[in-house]
């Protein structure tokens, strides 16, 4: 049986889930940091199994161990706007690093690509469905009543880029309406991984990182933009190792853990 999500329901989740975000980032980040603590980072929540895995690396180097936290690339973002103590971001799209550009947050020239990824249509591990997405692709039938998980479309990364897939593939008049939003790609995992959702749309990585999900088509490169990961240096930061840290992710060490977790190289078109 389909399950319905109720647009009460919805908004309720959302707000829950951005209290608890707020929250564990505030839990996260030292307020008082020494040279004992490791350079923040703040990331899109696709970078999170990766770049724990980075950090432990780098950790065991005999480094400070990075103080990493997760949230929408727009949340993080707009923490960095709003003067939260941050030394890295790594967003999921180049827009929001671009912001941040604009404003004369980032240390000039510190920015760089980190990866690429792409985007895919995901189920419950159960369902036997395979569906291809590809111009009027039947998405509602196989919807069977139920709701799209998908990131919040108007500006988490990964919502936008579904938007712009589902327009270029002629679908979102369709489906607009009967969606399932999240406050970050990784909620939109977890709506699918729990029943909850019979389709959602994340990224390759994040459908790799959740044995409860799996991938039932991918969406075509060009239905939406590029997918990449910009990084860069927080001008407010300073942390002595952030630049070293910095580094060791876009050396071929953090590619290998980075692809890894589902992640294309940083030149992928």
């Amino acid at each position: 049986m389909s399950h319905i999500i109720r647009p009460q329901t919805i908004a309720l989740t959302l707000a829950m889930v951005a209290l608890l975000a707020l929250l564990a980032w505030q839990a996260a980040v030292p307020q008082d940091r020494d040279a004992g603590t490791g350079p923040v980072v703040l990331a899109a929540a696709s970078m999170h199994d990766a770049l724990e895995d980075a950090a432990d690396a780098w950790a065991g180097q005999g480094h400070a161990r990075p103080v990493l936290s997760f949230a929408a690339s727009s949340a993080a973002a707009r923490q960095i706007e709003a003067g939260a103590p941050a030394d890295l971001f790594v967003s999921a799209d180049e827009e929001w690093m671009d912001e941040l550009e604009r404003r004369g947050l980032l240390v000039p020239s510190s920015r760089a690509v980190l990866a690429s990824n792409r985007l895919v249509l995901i189920a419950p591990a159960a369902s036997d469905l395979r569906i291809a997405p590809a111009p009027g692709f039947p998405l509602v039938p196989a919807l069977d009543g139920g709701r799209l998980a998908v990131a919040e479309t108007g500006s988490v990364p990964a919502g936008r880029y579904a938007r712009a897939a589902l327009t270029r593939l002629g679908m979102w008049n369709d489906v607009s309406d009967r969606l399932a939003p999240a406050e970050n790609v990784r909620a939109a995992l977890q709506l699918v991984a729990r029943g909850a959702a019979p389709l959602g749309i994340t990224y390759a990585s994040d459908a790799l990182s959740e044995p409860a999900v799996r991938v039932v088509g991918e969406f075509p490169a060009d239905s939406h933009p590029p997918i990449r990961y910009p990084l860069a240096l927080v001008a407010a930061g300073g942390h002595p190792q952030a630049e070293a840290f910095r580094a060791f992710l876009l050396s071929p060490a953090g590619a290998a853990i980075l692809a890894r977790h589902g992640f294309g190289p940083a030149d992928r078109d």
